[in-house]
């Protein structure tokens, strides 16, 4: 597809970003399900889904909700793990700093892990994209995903208004945690961080309103970190 236009920009996005609909669909499905059993209404499902829009967030918060965490503890939890999209921000900004504001705010809201890759992939493959066209694509990317998110939420939460309390679906959040992560172990760094995370969860298991997963993200986190200097040192020595 020639993409010398906005539209034919725009249009790119849409096709490039069309993949992730099959991940999008039964993600904010389950989401709304497990959030009806968790006590939520639909209506309060939907709203969250809508303001948040940050499918790792949102299952965090659900999780210490089931929990009786302290409304303090589910913020600060959801943050925490959202704190990539700073780095998102900061990454796009040399694209589409200079776009208007209500451009940028737009696409601050819309910042997802989906349209944050696609994004820069495109805008690393295209440096001679102008600013329109490059906000035409970011548009693009998240038309697709974001809507989809939005009504397979509702589906999944007016779905699971009719389920017996009994189900117990909340099993399904750790199983969902697992997908989407398990995509993401690529290098040695990814996979230290993780197997220390989980040892630390383990051994913190007994800290209240599952803070120890914080703690375990932390020290995953460091030891991610110093797995890939430990492997840059050693590329330097080979050198």
């Amino acid at each position: 597809m020639a993409t010398t236009t906005a539209k034919s920009t725009y249009l790119k996005g849409i096709v490039d970003s069309s993949p992730f609909i099959l991940v999008i669909i039964p993600f904010a499905s389950l989401f709304g399900l497990v959030a009806t059993e968790a006590g939520l209404s639909v209506i309060e499902t939907l709203t969250f889904s809508i303001v948040v829009i940050a499918g790792a967030a949102q299952f965090t918060a659900l999780q210490l909700m089931q929990e009786q965490a302290p409304t303090l503890v589910v913020i600060i939890s959801s943050l925490a793990v959202n704190l990539r999209m700073a780095m998102y921000s900061a990454a796009l900004t040399p694209y589409i700093g200079a776009a208007p504001l209500w451009q940028r705010a737009l696409a601050a809201y819309l910042t997802v892990d989906q349209s944050y890759v696609v994004s820069v992939a495109e805008y690393e493959r295209r440096p001679e994209m102008s600013i329109p066209m490059r906000m035409a694509y970011f548009f693009g990317v998240v038309t697709p995903i974001v809507p989809l998110w939005y009504g397979f939420t509702f589906i999944g939460a007016y779905l699971g208004a009719w389920f017996p309390d009994g189900w117990a679906l909340d099993f399904a959040i750790p199983i969902t945690f697992l997908a989407m992560i398990a995509p993401m172990f690529r290098t040695l760094a990814h996979v230290v961080a993780a197997l220390v995370a989980v040892v630390v969860s383990l051994m913190a298991a007994g800290i209240p309103y599952s803070l120890g997963l914080m703690v375990a993200g932390i020290v995953g986190m460091m030891a991610g970190a110093q797995t890939e200097l430990w492997q840059e040192r050693k590329r330097g020595r080979a050198e």
